[in-house]
């Protein structure tokens, strides 16, 4: 049996990474969201080779400030009536907030209880302004901040 170290991980400012990370990372985000379809066509859009990207990619990801604020979870109890969800929806939309993941669980006792984890980075209002929003909605019996 080989003992060996455990893994160690570094955040480094982006300016001081050699490009070749940074391009593994463009080329990852152009797989995962469907711009390209193949690794060859991923790495040839960023300016890489395949070596490079299959040397590096489970070496270097991005990071996402969740403790900066940007990434916020939302847990709202909604009543369970017709066009709550839709409104809700509707007020992250018209704040900027892009939406990564909700979850609504099954009505009971004429209430349902919906998580929304949300990027507001793009965003001129706060999560404490957003959530005010989300309050002030007529069918939401309670909204907080659970993470962020």
């Amino acid at each position: 049996m080989i003992n060996r170290e455990p893994a160690k991980f570094y955040l480094v400012d982006g300016d001081a990474l050699p490009e070749v990370f940074i391009r593994v990372t463009q080329a990852r985000e152009l797989l995962d969201t469907g711009q390209a379809q193949t690794v060859a066509e991923a790495a040839e859009r960023v300016g890489i080779s395949r070596s490079a990207y299959y040397k590096y990619k489970n070496a270097i990801m991005p990071f996402q400030n969740i403790a900066g604020g940007r990434i916020v979870t939302f847990q709202i109890m909604l009543r369970h009536q017709m066009g709550v969800l839709s409104e809700l929806l509707g007020v992250f939309a018209e704040t900027g907030a892009n939406i990564l993941t909700i979850n609504q669980g099954i009505p009971t006792n004429g209430a349902a209880p919906v998580t929304v984890t949300a990027d507001m980075a793009a965003m001129d209002e706060s999560a404490e302004g957003l959530l005010a929003k989300l309050e002030a909605i007529d069918g939401v019996i309670k909204a907080a901040v659970a993470a962020g």
